[in-house]
């Protein structure tokens, strides 16, 4: 339910669990935190799912039997934070609950038109990952942070960009080309260039 595929340099994850909007189980978590944490050597990762969904969080039974508060989430966006490389979250479709973390650790957020970010954990009697709110708040301000997580509100594609959650909107056919795209210059510097000036830019 995990696609890792390797380009050269280029690591390319895919969720690939469409038939439950690609929901996370305990199991695709473990393969999500080993897969990220052993790509120290990628020169840059895309993050991506199958579908019309980039996915809806946690899976439901697994979340009540407590998958919802699980470490896994906060080792998993942390291993993607920790990489030197440049990483892209190529979201083909609305980004909800847990998964927000994954692409909130991510350099850079490219969206399809009509996806929705949401985060109701409140609503559901839990605290968001720890790093969460503070990188969501770096990206779009303590209030708009407030907005998502307890005001409960669900931000459109074109709002999201106007936030600065998602950095550009592009039609699906386009969003693993420009995905590429942005990564290709990263690829072709220095490895110890790139990762400098990303450390500059945190």
């Amino acid at each position: 339910m995990i696609e890792v595929t390797r380009d050269g340099d280029l690591l390319i994850v895919t969720l690939n669990r469409p038939d439950k909007a690609n929901s996370l189980t305990g199991e695709m978590l473990e393969t999500l935190c080993t897969t990220f944490e052993g790509a120290q050597d990628a020169r840059a990762v895309i993050l991506t799912g199958r579908g019309k969904v980039f996915s809806a969080g946690a899976d439901l039974d697994e979340a009540r039997a407590g998958l919802a508060t699980s470490p896994l989430w906060e080792r998993l966006s942390s291993a993607i934070a920790a990489l030197p490389g440049l990483t892209i979250a190529a979201l083909n479709g609305t980004l909800a609950g847990g998964a927000m973390g994954m692409a909130l650790a991510c350099d850079i957020r490219l969206a399809v038109p009509g996806a929705k970010v949401f985060y109701p954990v409140m609503k559901l009697g839990f605290l968001p990952q720890p790093s969460d709110p503070g990188r969501m708040a770096a990206l779009i301000g303590p209030s708009r942070t407030k907005l998502i997580l307890m005001g409960g509100q669900k931000i459109p594609t074109e709002e999201a960009l106007s936030f600065g959650l998602i950095d550009r909107i592009l039609p699906p056919e386009a969003l693993l080309d420009t995905a590429r795209e942005i990564c290709a210059d990263t690829l072709a510097a220095k490895p110890e260039i790139a990762a400098g000036i990303k450390r500059m830019c945190t």
